[in-house]
């Protein structure tokens, strides 16, 4: 049984963390909102990318003209994976489960016989892959100075993966991040850039006469497309990231609580168990004399 001096400090350092753990909660909540507005903004104009270039695509697919980001190089050999995790910790499983879509896909590729290569945006992700994936490393991009994702970051990234596509390095390029659904549910997704891949909402190129061509339009838009759904995932991810932070300090906090309570618990036992026991040895040295 601790003694009381040791319950009575154990009980003032958790109600120390308590306190931390509140506060990054509030300010994760802060921060929360602001990546949720930047987040939600932006899908409606990634969208509207989608559904124009997905149009243009649509009607020179196959064609010998079509842009190389859309055709690819005609092989499957080579995949890059960019694995956009968080800067800090704290955050729940929000890097676990982005590492462990990661982490399946590239069991699969290298069970398929295909070479893979990773470059990681953010260092949790490299911390986490660098074991058992580190030989496959190419590249790794750190965030931790930057206040706030801006369109530059993204633009960086894409130029660096579109410098490496035209050096013939790889075939395929695969996103993976968190997209933001709520604070308690962030969705793990693996989203292929290079070549591209539209989801519907293809936006009918027959309906406007382009100048100079389709082809032209779409091998200056391609290149924008790629930048702008690594805009659109950095910015999920860090919507998600602040989810998974204020989620996991509340619980923290809420944890703290309860551990608070239960050696309150034992520390009053404990104190009422001493003064019975003095009192039990006062009385029975009073009736001894």
């Amino acid at each position: 049984m601790p003694s009381l001096k040791d319950l009575k400090n154990r009980i003032g350092s958790v109600k120390s963390t308590r306190k931390i753990t509140k506060a990054m909660q509030m300010v994760a909540a802060a921060k929360l909102r602001r990546a949720q507005e930047a987040a939600e903004a932006a899908r409606p104009y990634a969208e509207r990318m989608n559904a124009v270039v997905a149009g243009l695509a649509s009607s020179v697919a196959g064609s010998e003209g079509a842009p190389r980001l859309l055709a690819g190089t005609g092989a499957d050999k080579v995949h890059l994976l960019v694995v956009m995790t968080s800067e800090r910790g704290l955050c729940g499983g929000f890097n676990t489960v982005i590492v462990r879509l990661a982490r399946a896909r590239i069991n699969e590729l290298l069970a398929a016989g295909k070479t893979v290569k990773i470059l990681t945006v953010g260092k949790k992700g490299r911390e986490q892959l660098k074991r058992d994936f580190g030989q496959y490393f190419i590249g790794h991009v750190d965030l931790s100075e930057v206040k706030r994702i801006g369109y530059d970051n993204a633009q960086g990234i894409a130029r660096d993966i579109l410098a490496r596509f035209t050096a013939n390095e790889f075939d395929v390029a695969t996103i993976f991040y968190n997209r933001f659904q709520s604070v308690i549910s962030q969705i793990p997704t693996a989203q292929q850039v290079i070549p591209a891949v539209f989801e519907g909402g293809a936006e009918a190129s027959s309906l406007y006469d382009y100048e100079p061509s389709e082809e032209g339009i779409l091998a200056d838009l391609l290149p924008r497309s790629v930048a702008t759904q690594i805009f659109t995932a950095l910015l999920e991810n860090g919507a998600s990231e602040q989810g998974a932070r204020m989620s996991a300090m509340d619980n923290a906090t809420r944890n703290a609580g309860d551990m608070i309570n239960k050696l309150t618990i034992v520390y009053n036992r404990s104190r009422q168990a001493a003064i019975t026991t003095e009192l039990i040895e006062i009385i029975s040295g009073a009736e001894a004399l």
